[in-house]
């Protein structure tokens, strides 16, 4: 196990590697001069100049990638011309906001998911079955931002049982800035007043954002449940009086949350980088937001920061379900070099 995970370390260290050459690459091919951004709508020629070369922006492109992987060694991700503060700044603000929403909202989607799809198979054919797969077309075919704006008339405008947007109400003090999740410092400061509010608040982004991923979950987790169900070692364990909870709860189950497992990890990095609409229905205040209004100002260094920050993020999420996945099933570890 311990090889195979210093493997999977390994290729996430290569394709670490290629984030950063790529975010580099890109910032250099952007048709917007970084240093006149960086100067000033207003900036005269020799003024953007002199930041040329206080950024080392008019030394050869090999020295200026050696200082970037510095200054990101060193946390310095450069300054957002549009805030004032500095990448590493927003990002701590923003990105807090983000993953609270996304995690909400995975664990939402993993919770109903797995037992769906489960049920849909166990019970092919009936009326639970066939209510499943319309949930699982409907979850791919539903555009978010369509989904987000009925669930907002409805439960917000009509029954008034959910607000529309934001983290909080107006008046509403934020918690304690520990973790900068709502949710995790309101329980840290016991203020569970704000806690049930903060909840209330990430309920309908929650649901929106789940759900295409609780669609593919249950698509993925019934066909592998179906398979497995049919195959021989299933079988022969019935025929030996193995309980059927057993046989679905834990021999079913545990092969066919392989593929699911996968599913997850390519998901979670799905959110991550696609909570732009979500956020912006909803007023979210998370790296989505940080993003788009950095792109509309041409803002390059904040960009660069979010898609480092989402990939960084997507290659742990990944080292993680290959873990699990190495623990599910150990012919991985005995294939890993």
């Amino acid at each position: 196990m311990m090889r195979f995970l210093l493997t999977r370390l390994g290729l996430t260290a290569l394709m670490l590697a290629g984030l950063v050459a790529i975010t580099f690459v890109i910032s250099n091919v952007a048709p917007a001069d970084p240093a006149a951004l960086a100067a000033g709508p207003d900036a005269t020629r020799d003024m953007v100049e002199t930041v040329r070369k206080e950024y080392g922006l008019d030394r050869p492109l090999p020295v200026q990638f050696v200082r970037y992987v510095g200054d990101l060694a060193a946390g310095n991700l450069g300054r957002s011309v549009a805030t004032g503060h500095t990448v590493g700044e927003d990002l701590a603000r923003f990105f807090p906001a983000t993953f609270e929403l996304v995690t909400v909202s995975m664990t939402l989607a993993v919770l109903l998911g797995v037992p769906l799809g489960m049920l849909a198979a166990v019970r092919r054919n009936s009326w639970l079955d066939h209510v499943t797969r319309v949930v699982a077309v409907s979850g791919i075919a539903l555009p978010a931002f369509w989904a987000g704006l009925l669930l907002q008339l409805l439960f917000a405008v009509q029954l008034g049982w959910l607000p529309t947007s934001g983290r909080l109400e107006v008046g509403t003090p934020p918690p304690p800035a520990i973790t900068n999740m709502y949710l995790v410092d309101s329980l840290l400061a016991g203020q569970l007043g704000t806690f049930w509010e903060a909840l209330g608040h990430a309920v309908l982004p929650a649901i929106v954002l789940a759900f295409p991923c609780l669609a593919s979950i249950i698509r993925v987790n019934r066909a592998e449940m179906i398979e497995v169900l049919g195959s021989d070692y299933v079988l022969a364990a019935r025929a030996h009086g193995v309980s059927r909870a057993r046989v679905v709860g834990v021999l079913a189950l545990r092969n066919a949350m392989l593929p699911t497992l996968a599913l997850i990890g390519l998901r979670y990095g799905w959110m991550l980088g696609g909570t732009v609409l979500v956020e912006t229905v909803f007023d979210w205040p998370g790296i989505g937001l940080y993003a788009v209004s950095s792109a509309i100002a041409a803002d390059f260094k904040p960009i660069m920061g979010v898609t480092l920050v989402v990939g960084i993020n997507f290659m742990l999420a990944n080292l993680v379900v290959d873990a699990a996945y190495a623990r599910l099933d150990p012919r991985l570890r005995t294939a890993a070099p």
